[in-house]
């Protein structure tokens, strides 16, 4: 639904189309969500062919009210509103990074069977051997990515092979540019420092991207499905 009908909506419930049938004005809605009268209009006539609403239309006004259905769709957004609002933690962060090549020891931790055995069990994907790199540059950023620490993550657990032990790391689930799922993956024994991202997913991500040095990423990091 679209979120300017989903307000609309909202507004015929606050009148009282939730419980009854109300009769209203197009030119009394419109004042009401500050639009025009003809925009009032034909968002009344898509609530009603999307079957959120029934509504009876005549000269003095029309008769409306919300349907299972609607009531069905402003509870969807009521419990993702108690999630956000209640919840100690946001259900996502969004950082902006910049594309360069690393020294290439990201692929040498990611495929150390150690770690990917339980990247493919805890994460479910085997990842591409690398990582993607990006570089976050704003104070903004930065902050964020501090923040990042204190949030609910995805533990993977420190190993020990016959030479040496590697220590544990965090995982948050990512998607990149609203397009690719992928894993922030947060002290894997990394020469960087916290101004560094490091992401894996189950495919080679600078060519599904169509990625170079230089290209900013939008990295939407998933709290909510974090663990």
């Amino acid at each position: 639904m679209k979120p300017i009908l989903w307000f609309t909506l909202y507004e015929l419930a606050e009148m009282g189309a939730y419980n009854r049938t109300i009769k209203v004005s197009t030119q009394f809605l419109a004042e009401k969500i500050g639009c025009s009268q003809q925009t009032a209009s034909r968002q009344l006539i898509e609530l009603e062919h999307a079957r959120l609403i029934k509504r009876t239309t005549s000269a003095e006004g029309s008769l409306i009210k919300i349907t299972e259905l609607g009531k069905t769709e402003l509870k969807k957004v009521y419990s993702g509103l108690r999630s956000v609002v209640e919840k100690a933690f946001p259900p996502s962060i969004v950082l902006e990074g910049e594309v360069f090549t690393g020294i290439g020891e990201g692929a040498y931790y990611v495929m150390l069977e150690g770690y990917r055995r339980q990247f493919v069990e805890k994460l479910g994907f085997d990842p591409y051997p690398g990582t993607l790199n990006l570089k976050l540059k704003t104070d903004y950023d930065l902050k964020t990515r501090s923040e990042l620490e204190t949030y609910p993550a995805i533990e993977i657990e420190s190993f020990k092979d016959e030479a040496r032990t590697f220590g544990p790391a965090k995982c948050y689930r990512v998607v990149l540019n609203n397009k690719v799922e992928g894993a922030l993956v947060s002290a894997m024994r990394s020469h960087y420092n916290s101004s560094v991202v490091e992401i894996i997913a189950p495919t080679f991500l600078r060519q599904k991207l169509n990625l170079k040095d230089g290209n900013k990423v939008k990295v939407e990091v998933l709290i909510s499905k974090s663990q």
